[in-house]
């Protein structure tokens, strides 16, 4: 019998006594990466680069103060909040939900940033991929319903999920124009006894290139990616270029600006945690979106960059500029002038985001609850070794859910301060 449907026979008090075994399970697990005291530790590399800026009040001591020790004994950034609430100071940017609230957080812990980056350097030292501070971005829902992939289940179960998540999503420089390769965290607990944990730098899309969002069709290349042998994944990076700006953010007298169409990002992963003979262990392929980022790509400016913001008090020949929303409140319809991109008062600063929770799959029936890979998800053995990274998955098949739902799409991450770069 096929183990899906097998699982969801199961009674529904069996049922909620396996997934609680399977849960402790899953403890046990997952407990084994308490470390020493973050202050004693020897930094990673993702640690202590946040500086503060002229418009930040916090210090670099108190910003490096949020830190945990990951599973190598080292110590990392972990989630703040764009505020620190013994002072009062401000760090200027953010990184999405508190994840104290979601209920993963007792499970999993705080998320050492840039983990998978620091292992990288020992897996594959000639090619190093280190990524900025702003661009860890958490977002997280407890008790998700989800679906079974099938239209005759699907109404007769409440299959419901815990999930937290967190990608490194920067969305204010030229990085994601030609760098494919992003850290991502993908923690997920369903009351049907589905379970991952699972951190890995995730390639979305091609190496060199990225996708016009406004079209959804049209590959940009751009140059050589970081790491120079940046794998290809599946997925794409939707970001916007001069052309979406030009012809939806610059229109006529007749037309309010189209914003969402302008600028918005998708960044759609495919991912997979495969065995050492490439077979696959687990997969899930989550959407990450910003409606508001504070850059788009431009091939004639000298770093690639180009700002919405300036283009707030651009003008075209014919009189095309733009009209109406973002734009329209932040300069109080061109009485404000001077607002930069890196200004708390732009609008574009990436503070609004969503994810859509797409397709879990897990494969992994007759496999070990640990495995260890690579820092891409690859070469899956039950035993560590240099560069490896533990991925706990349940003994389970399954697949839940391929088209959705949403999150975190009604938050709004600003707050006093809190600007581009974020």
């Amino acid at each position: 019998m096929n183990p899906e449907i097998l699982v969801m026979r199961i009674p529904c008090q069996l049922r909620r006594l396996v997934v609680l075994v399977s849960a402790l399970a899953l403890v046990a697990c997952l407990a084994d990466s308490t470390g020493p005291d973050a202050s004693s530790a020897p930094p990673a590399r993702a640690f202590g680069i946040w500086t503060p800026g002229v418009n930040e009040t916090c210090t670099k001591e108190q910003h490096d103060a949020y830190s945990v020790v990951g599973p190598d004994g080292k110590r990392y950034p972990t989630w703040h909040p764009p505020t620190d609430p013994p002072s009062g100071c401000t760090f200027g940017h953010e990184h999405g939900r508190d994840p104290s609230g979601s209920r993963l957080a007792a499970l999993v812990g705080p998320i050492p940033f840039g983990y998978a980056n620091e292992q990288l350097d020992t897996w594959d030292p000639l090619n190093p991929r280190h990524e900025d501070h702003f661009g860890h971005k958490v977002e997280w829902e407890n008790d998700i319903p989800m679906r079974v992939d099938s239209d005759v289940a699907s109404p007769l179960f409440d299959v419901r999920c815990d999930v937290m998540v967190k990608l490194h999503q920067g969305t204010h420089s030229k990085d994601a124009f030609t760098n494919n390769v992003h850290e991502l965290v993908y923690h997920i607990v369903c009351n049907d006894g589905t379970a991952m944990h699972v951190t890995m730098l995730t390639a979305i899309g091609k190496p060199g290139e990225f996708v016009r969002s406004c079209d959804n069709s049209t590959h940009i290349a751009v140059g050589a990616p970081t790491p120079l042998n940046s794998p290809e994944g599946g997925g794409q990076r939707l970001i916007p270029d001069r052309e979406c700006v030009l012809e939806h953010m610059l229109v006529g007298s007749t037309r309010n600006s189209n914003m969402s169409t302008a600028l918005h990002e998708s960044w759609q992963t495919s991912n997979q945690v495969r065995r050492q003979n490439g077979q696959s262990i687990a997969s899930f392929d989550p959407y990450f979106q910003v409606p508001s980022p504070s850059r788009y790509y431009d091939a004639s400016a000298t770093a690639l960059v180009g700002r919405p913001m300036d283009m707030c008090y651009a003008t075209e020949a014919n009189g095309d500029r733009a009209r109406g929303g973002a734009c329209a409140e932040a300069t109080g319809n061109g009485q404000i002038t001077g607002i930069t991109w890196d200004d708390p008062r732009s609008p574009f600063n990436g503070v609004r985001r969503k994810v859509d929770i797409n397709g879990n799959r897990i494969s992994n029936a007759d496999g070990p609850l640990v495995w260890y890979t690579d820092p891409y998800g690859r070469h899956g053995r039950p035993e560590p070794f240099p560069g490896s990274v533990r991925q706990v998955i349940a003994r389970i098949n399954t697949v839940l859910n391929p088209h959705g739902p949403t999150i975190g799409q009604e938050r709004n991450y600003g707050g006093p301060g809190v600007r581009a770069p974020n």
